[in-house]
């Protein structure tokens, strides 16, 4: 059985759906990934997870490694045992946390010496050393180590970080090849493309990266403070170059809006911390837009959390009784939140995935990103 196929094209747009086949079950793309960065995700237990139907999640291979740490995940086999999750997982490289904590790494050829914000220690990621640990935390996909510079970064510092992250995902996916998966499942390595928001480095970095012929490739560097125009101009540049036989990932764009339009150039995986993040902090999404649950007008609001959602949890308790709970700090309010945005999201997929199948994904998201800025 083949990694990745298109099984249905939309006309008028390039959404798609898709079958990706893991060791650990199928995902029907596109697909969104909530994040578990430390092999949870805050305040839901992997079942909850998986009663939501989620089939894939990402976790962040910076933080594993750091805690519980290599001895613990090769003990249990890896995180899928260490997590009671019998699903797929993508670990991201921390290519990211290269860009976030600027202030505590230093870049050269070879690699990127990090200080731990935990306690200062001082450790070195080479790309080898990346799939490496990507290999003990078993991961079914696992991302090649990258520069995301920042979005104002100068476009020299873009053309470096493209001309290395190439480099990179050379020796990632060669010791891949040499080494193997560890525990004796399908492991799949994607390279990311980089370049900001400049057509030419992004072509440069595709058009590199595709003479790796890997099973699956990576946008990056998007979602970083670029403005949202540009963040869809060059996902909409990209998918004209990118191949059509492989999945597609956005990396950390996660917007009900962002997922829509970049659906329609042809994208088929998404992370993002937003439902998750905001659930926590009284942000629900809706169909008709998002609300503060915190915000007094709520405090006697006896309608549903959202009657739109067909999740039960945003039926089953009040408006007025979830703004009660985060006003006392009960962590039952971050529970029914999380659950609330990630059903909303699945949803929303769902949704997706049924224009796709009809032909009408055109005409569907419009109407959507019409009511969605309703409110």
């Amino acid at each position: 059985m083949s990694f990745f196929s298109v099984v249905k094209t939309c006309k008028h747009t390039s959404s798609r759906l898709g079958h990706l086949n893991t060791s650990h079950g199928q995902i029907i793309t596109p697909a969104f990934m909530p994040i578990a960065t430390y092999g949870a995700i805050k305040t839901l237990s992997a079942g909850e997870i998986k009663q939501i139907n989620y089939n894939l999640i990402l976790s962040n291979t910076y933080h594993l490694y750091l805690r519980p740490g290599l001895q613990v995940l090769h003990k249990f086999k890896g995180l899928h045992n260490f997590m009671n999750w019998d699903r797929a997982i993508l670990t991201d490289s921390g290519g990211f946390q290269i860009y976030s904590l600027s202030n505590l790494r230093k870049i050269d050829n070879d690699g990127v010496e990090f200080k731990s914000h935990l306690d200062g220690s001082s450790h070195y990621f080479t790309p080898e050393k990346i799939i490496d640990i990507q290999r003990t935390i078993g991961s079914d996909i696992m991302m090649v180590l990258d520069v995301c510079p920042a979005s104002n970064a100068k476009k020299t510092e873009h053309e470096k970080a493209v001309k290395l992250t190439t480099q990179w995902a050379k020796r990632c996916l060669n010791h891949f090849d040499n080494k193997g998966s560890k525990y004796g499942f399908k492991q799949v390595v994607s390279p990311i493309i980089q370049g900001g928001t400049s057509e030419q480095l992004r072509k440069m970095s595709a058009e590199d990266l595709l003479e790796l012929d890997a099973k699956m490739y990576a946008i990056g560097g998007l979602a970083v403070g670029e403005p949202k125009e540009k963040m869809l101009n060059t996902v909409e540049f990209l998918g004209g170059i990118m191949p059509k036989n492989k999945p597609r990932y956005l990396m950390g764009v996660g917007t009900p809006e962002d997922l829509v339009n970049c659906i329609s150039n042809g994208v088929d995986m998404f992370d993002c911390v937003i439902p998750t993040r905001n659930g926590r902090n009284g942000q629900l999404f809706t169909r008709f837009g998002k609300i503060n649950i915190k915000n007094a007008k709520y405090k006697n609001d006896l309608g549903p959390i959202d009657e739109t959602n067909k999740c039960e949890i945003s039926q089953k308790y009040s408006k007025a009784y979830l703004h009660h709970l985060f006003n006392t700090k009960e962590i039952l309010g971050c529970r029914i939140a999380t659950q609330h945005n990630l059903f909303f999201y699945k949803n929303l997929i769902q949704e997706v995935h049924a224009a796709i199948n009809k032909d009408n994904y055109l005409s569907w998201s419009k109407k959507f990103i019409e009511d969605y800025n309703r409110r």
